[in-house]
């Protein structure tokens, strides 16, 4: 047990950059990282929903995985996702990521499809089983994409019992109330109760105890301003900040999305290229318009990084 986070602030969601073919373009992929470290993050966090990890093949995530650690060296900690529906598959995976120099492993709970869910006590079983292979903290990710309900007191438990569990990204309705009630069932056993969703329910996460941000990787500066005011004991001035990046944070959240960074990023001559990889469809030309009217106003670095 330890006697505070390891981990804390602001660790963003790196994106995955492809040319226009669909190919990986690893020289904009480093230009992205860079950028993402000199706006303030705390740390990244790779192969994500929000790096469209679901269009890769895997020999293209031991490359992304090995490409970025090697690039970042050191300069910030780099949790892998490492989710799989394969007890066996996910652990060897989260084991590879360590040795490649992973701080953490971020793994939602098994799922397939609209309907392949498993009972309780596999899940349970499922991150013993990663705890056992790895000496690594594990992220537990309670999100909705995943189909699967994680009640507080089940991801308490497993604070509890099994030994890497450690950290968890709650990004479910009402993520504040049930931060509160992990806090309270997991107490020093829940390392690191942290916000995710693109930083929505930052300001009532923080009010809950949350000690960690997992946003978007486009403006890192903008939520170190609410992270770094609320850390320092000014919570007015966190609120302020929030409010002020808000309309941002939910063009993002609720406009542009998954796509959201490369667009910042491509506005900014950080990436060469921000289309996604088919069949995702590419952002809706107004609402890229309004996302980077609405960046605008605020000039996070990523508009002024790359040039």
């Amino acid at each position: 047990m330890t006697t505070g986070p390891r981990y804390q602030g602001v660790f963003p969601v790196v994106p995955t950059t492809f040319t226009e073919a669909g190919a990986l373009d690893l020289d904009s992929q480093r230009r992205c990282v860079d950028f993402m470290i000199d706006a303030g993050s705390d740390g990244l966090c790779i192969l994500a929903n929000f790096s469209e990890q679901f269009v890769l093949s895997d020999d293209e995530r031991e490359v992304l995985t090995a490409a970025i650690l090697r690039h970042v060296a050191g300069r910030v900690p780099v949790i892998v996702t490492t989710t799989h529906f394969g007890t066996r598959v996910c652990a060897e995976r989260s084991r590879r990521a360590q040795e490649q120099g992973a701080a953490m492993v971020m793994v939602m709970p098994p799922y397939h499809g609209a309907t392949l869910r498993v009972p309780e006590a596999q899940i349970v079983e499922f991150y013993a089983a990663l705890s056992d292979a790895i000496d690594i903290p594990i992220m537990i990710q309670d999100a909705p994409v995943s189909g699967t309900v994680l009640p507080a007191a089940l991801l308490a438990r497993m604070a509890r019992e099994i030994e890497q569990v450690r950290y968890f990204k709650i990004e479910t309705a009402g993520a504040a109330s049930k931060l509160r009630e992990l806090i309270r069932l997991g107490g020093d056993a829940v390392e690191g109760p942290w916000d995710g969703e693109e930083a929505i329910t930052l300001l009532p996460d923080l009010q809950a105890g949350a000690t960690g941000a997992m946003t978007g990787g486009g403006y890192p500066d903008g939520i170190r301003q609410v992270m770094d005011a609320w850390r320092a004991g000014q919570h007015e001035a966190a609120a302020r900040a929030y409010e002020r990046w808000l309309p941002l944070i939910n063009y993002e959240n609720r406009q542009g999305g998954i796509l959201s960074a490369k667009a910042l990023m491509k506005e900014g001559g950080i990436i060469a290229c921000e289309a996604p990889r088919h069949p995702f469809p590419p952002m809706q030309p107004a609402v890229r318009q309004g996302l980077i009217e609405t960046a605008r106003r605020l000039d996070p670095l990523v508009l002024r990084w790359g040039k």
